[in-house]
């Protein structure tokens, strides 16, 4: 018996193949955004965890002026820590041949008398530096791919002042860089910033540090706490100029890959589940309509012996059918798309390696999640048929209640011909297909319109951050707070026509028990060049006293305006300032936290200095800054904002674009899939009408039209819907999506809305034309003899 029923579920898949392809591309585009976004985020930790466990990435961190190499042994006897390294890192500007731009390296020091114990560099090509040369170097293995340098080469840099000149012997990754960004950037630019390994000896030499490290990296041991180790280094090299030290959570690199790694798991949860929902509605759709046509069949399994748990085990089989194809294809396709999304993060993420050998986990999850789907959309449908009488089901199903339709009555429906007006009762009569069919069209529409969004976002945040709030053309950054005089030098460089100091002093800012690192940037009330701000595109003044702070900042603090915020400031002197909240302002980058420059000076009690002036020059004669700015000593590092905006272009239309074709193509199967189910169930429903109305002298068009024309009324009616629940679905990615380093606004331009339509349309009508050919091929004579 068993075998028998098995064989009519055969039957059954193929004869319906059509819609169960369409609800297997479905379900697979859920399963596969599932998969992709579940194994990239494990590929990419687990690869994160295995290389800098490999190469012993540091656990805590610090920064110090000048601190006395028989301080490391202090350092390592504090409980929990396992080893310790000193070294010397530096900023520096490079000059490399053809390249005009001055580039920002980050010279950082390798051991000289022991082997390298923390960060270990993977050596990617030739050799490291001689522990005594003064003149070799290692850089960063993108840097010199960007530029093409090879070992043999040579660039030049000022250290301290003075021009060398550097021999390339290597070129090498470190756990420290993986995330590669220069001073006051946003994305990686391997043009303009490397990172250079130079011995030791060299290196102290250079910036009169010898016997002496400005940075300490320490490694504990298993199951200690990284907040005993930083109180304790605190404690060490406070008075040797600490800056506070600081655990690998908050490293740079590392904070941007694990914030990267928790926003894709948060969209790897959101989007599937639309797909899913979609699926499991299509699904109780076909198979009601299958049990409607099987009555009778029902009936006489059930009079031959058949109990309901059988009927109601074969019927849901038919759903775990359709359940499975989507899963393995979605299997198929996450597998691929994890593995080109994992390469894909590799090119901005610099890893030795790329670990992507996703667990069974992912897809045992993604495989409970598909078929708890189906069987949830289909469990009232496979109930009703398991409760069938015999008797009942053998008899033909009562004919539905026709009535007058209302909205056929209205005056504008009576001015419409004939088959228009079969096409409104036929869609108002069926309410619940009705609905589900344009809540599928209608979600289709939704991921393009959320896709969409943040190609408009990333518009609006170059244009108000990158256009409206800032002016300047250059951007020159000190090796060490210097003299407001050094404006005037700073005007007299060739082509600059306007200067604009600014302060930038490192803190942490403290209310109550909360604390954040955060840097106090010191501006201008009223800028000209670098503006406050907001998200709304308002420019703001600072106050004269106390401080602007971002909502993010705010949040993190949970503070409010009149509040009194603890800074302590880690330089100088110092400082511990009680400063009040006077302002608070959105903005959608970073925690910026500003305060008027002549209140900062007071309260540090010092005369007015800058760490950083912005620089707007006459665009003819900006080659000759950039060479002039070369020659400069202790800078640290130079910044054009045409170049700042041309990455972040660049960056985000690498990545970005290629994320919008993925959605569009799994909308574009989410449209096909509705909207051809739907039309093939009014088919099946409606075959005998149709070659009624074709013998009564309907031609095929006409009988077309009756088909095409309730596919196209529903798209027309789910096209407004998709827009609202497309502009619910942004909303709730962009909450969703919101960091302490990144927000996306929420912008939809009116082209976003027009494009999603054309694409669900589209889409749309390929399915229609499927079903056309259907139905340009349907034999009048058999439909004709078939029962009622």
């Amino acid at each position: 018996m068993t075998s028998a029923l098995n064989k009519k579920l055969w039957r059954d898949l193929w004869r319906m193949r059509g819609q169960v392809l369409a609800i297997g591309l479905i379900m697979a585009s859920g399963i596969g955004v599932l998969v992709m976004g579940l194994s990239t985020v494990e590929a990419l930790d687990e690869t994160a965890r295995a290389y800098y466990e490999r190469y012993r990435f540091a656990h805590v961190f610090a920064n110090v002026k000048r601190a006395p190499t028989r301080l490391l042994a202090d350092i390592a006897a504090l409980p929990g820590v396992q080893s310790v390294e000193g070294r010397v890192v530096e900023y520096a500007i490079v000059d490399i041949d053809g390249f005009a731009e001055p580039v920002v390296g980050q010279l950082v020091s390798l051991p000289a008398r022991v082997p390298q114990r923390l960060n270990l560099l993977t050596l990617r090509s030739g050799r490291l530096p001689a522990t005594h040369a003064d003149d070799e170097v290692v850089i960063s293995e993108p840097f010199a791919r960007a530029h093409s340098l090879y070992a043999g080469d040579t660039i030049k840099a000022v250290l301290n002042g003075t021009w060398r000149e550097l021999r390339i012997v290597g070129t090498a990754l470190s756990p420290e860089f993986v995330y590669a960004i220069g001073p006051g950037a946003l994305m990686p630019d391997d043009r303009r910033f490397g990172v250079l390994w130079l011995p030791e000896l060299a290196l102290q030499a250079a910036f009169d540090l010898e016997g002496a490290f400005n940075e300490v990296s320490v490694s504990l041991l298993r199951g200690a706490r990284a907040q005993d180790a930083i109180d304790g280094m605190d404690r060490i090299l406070d008075r040797y100029g600490g800056v506070g030290a600081y655990e690998r959570a908050d490293q740079l690199s590392n904070w941007f890959l694990m914030n990267e790694i928790k926003q894709l798991g948060t969209l790897s949860r959101i989007l599937p589940t639309v797909f899913l929902a979609v699926a499991a509605f299509l699904t109780n759709m076909v198979l009601a309509r299958l049990i409607a046509l099987e009555r009778s069949e029902i009936g006489l399994l059930k009079a031959f012996g058949y109990t309901r748990r059988q009927v109601a085990w074969h019927y849901a089989k038919f759903v775990l059918a359709i359940g499975a194809f989507g899963i393995a294809l979605g299997w198929l396709a996450g597998y691929w798309l994890g593995w080109y999304e994992t390469r894909l993060y590799g090119e901005f993420f610099h890893f030795p390696f790329l670990l992507y050998r996703p667990a069974p986990t992912s897809f045992v999850i993604a495989a409970v999640i598909g078929f708890g789907a189906a069987l949830l959309g289909a469990l009232r449908t496979v109930f009703t048929a398991a409760a069938l009488p015999p008797a009942e089901a053998m008899r033909p199903p009562a004919p539905p209640m026709f009535q007058r339709v209302g909205i056929v009555g209205l005056g504008f429906a009576q001015r419409l011909e004939q088959l228009t007006r079969i096409i409104i009762r036929q869609v108002w009569r069926w309410p619940m297909r009705t609905l589900t069919t344009c809540g599928g069209i209608a979600m289709a529409t939704a991921v393009l319109l959320a896709s969409f969004q943040w190609l408009d976002a990333i518009n609006n945040i170059v244009d108000v951050y990158f256009r409206q709030a800032q002016s300047q053309d250059v951007t020159v950054i000190f090796a060490e707070p210097r003299s407001i005089e050094v404006a005037r030098s700073m005007a007299r460089l060739p082509g600059v026509r306007t200067v604009e100091p600014m302060r930038v002093v490192p803190a942490k800012m403290r209310f109550g028990w909360r604390e954040q690192r955060e840097s106090l940037q010191a501006l201008p009330m009223n800028q000209a060049l670098y503006r406050v701000y907001d998200a709304n595109g308002k420019t703001l003044s600072l106050p004269l006293e106390g401080l602007m702070i971002s909502s993010m900042l705010a949040e993190i603090l949970h503070v409010g305006i009149g509040d009194e915020i603890t800074v302590e400031i880690l330089e100088g002197r110092r400082e511990v300032l009680r400063i009040p909240v006077a302002a608070i302002f959105e903005t959608y980058i970073g925690s910026p936290a500003y305060i008027e420059e002549h209140a900062l000076a007071r309260l540090l009690r010092e005369s007015q200095t800058v760490s950083a002036m912005h620089l707007r020059v006459d665009s003819l004669q900006l080659p000759a800054l950039l060479e002039e700015l070369k020659t400069l000593p202790r800078l640290s590092a130079v910044s054009l904002r045409a170049a700042n905006i041309q990455i972040f272009d660049e960056t985000m239309a690498r990545t970005l674009m290629i994320f919008v074709s993925f959605f569009i193509m799994f909308s574009c199967a989410l449209s096909i899939g509705v909207t051809y189910n739907a039309a093939r169930i009014s088919l099946s429903e409606r075959g005998r009408e149709f070659a009624t109305l074709r013998v009564l002298g309907f031609t095929r068009g006409e009988i077309s039209y009756l088909l095409l024309g309730e596919i196209a009324l529903l798209a027309a009616i789910a096209l407004p819907l998709g827009c609202l629940l497309g502009h619910l679905l942004a909303k709730l990615i962009v909450t969703a999506f919101k960091t302490e380093l990144f927000r996306v606004p929420f912008v939809l331009d009116g082209s976003s809305y027009g494009w999603a339509m054309i694409i669900t349309v589209a889409s749309t009508a390929l399915s229609a034309v499927l079903v056309r050919r259907r139905l340009d091929r349907l034999d009048l004579i058999a439909v004709l003899k078939t029962r009622e």
